[in-house]
């Protein structure tokens, strides 16, 4: 528990969900979905909206432990709970992640994050979740998956967005080299 907290988060899965640990266990899943974090304990599919904001996370799987605590919960082996692998789409990725209503604003939003990735070049594993929602991504500099958000991908001003992409990725240097968008490609 270097953390801090008594649980422990595991890698996120391609709907962006974080598994929950506590001793060992799993105990559930939470997420985030515009600005409000939810929390699905192990073995149900209810999900229970929990917080919001920067600590939201943290409060999340905090209400997880409880429930635990308050024999609510019974852990789950891995395998039993385990969000399925991340699956390589055949063709191109759905516009809209499923719980986005297609409304003419949010089409229009998808489209031109669509372009932007492929202009900064990331690869979508999902549809479209807005702006500050976790959407899952492949960096095509380097093959990193994970989740991201577009309002920290697209830029400001006109101007690219920070030649840091994740931890782990290129230098800046050679993020700009093999981004257009930064001019110095060849």
């Amino acid at each position: 528990m270097t953390n801090g907290f008594r649980f422990q988060l595991g890698t996120p899965d391609q709907e962006c969900r974080y598994p929950v640990q506590l001793d060992g266990q799993h105990i559930g899943r939470i997420y985030r979905w515009h600005g409000a974090w939810y929390a699905a304990p192990a073995g149900h599919t209810d999900e229970i909206r929990v917080a919001a904001g920067s600590a939201g996370k943290e409060l999340s799987a905090g209400y997880l432990v409880a429930m635990y605590d308050l024999r609510q919960i019974t852990p789950q082996d891995e395998n039993e709970d385990q969000a399925p692998e991340p699956r390589e789409f055949v063709g191109p990725v759905p516009l809209l992640h499923p719980r986005m209503p297609a409304t003419p604003r949010n089409i229009e939003a998808a489209h031109k994050a669509m372009a932007g990735l492929a202009e900064f070049l990331w690869t979508p594993l999902g549809g479209y979740p807005g702006a500050d929602n976790p959407w899952f991504l492949r960096c095509q500099l380097c093959g990193w998956q994970g989740p991201r958000y577009w309002s920290h991908l697209r830029g400001r001003n006109g101007n690219p967005p920070s030649t840091f992409r994740h931890p782990g990725c290129l230098d800046a240097e050679k993020v700009r080299a093999a981004i257009a968008a930064y001019g110095m490609t060849e």
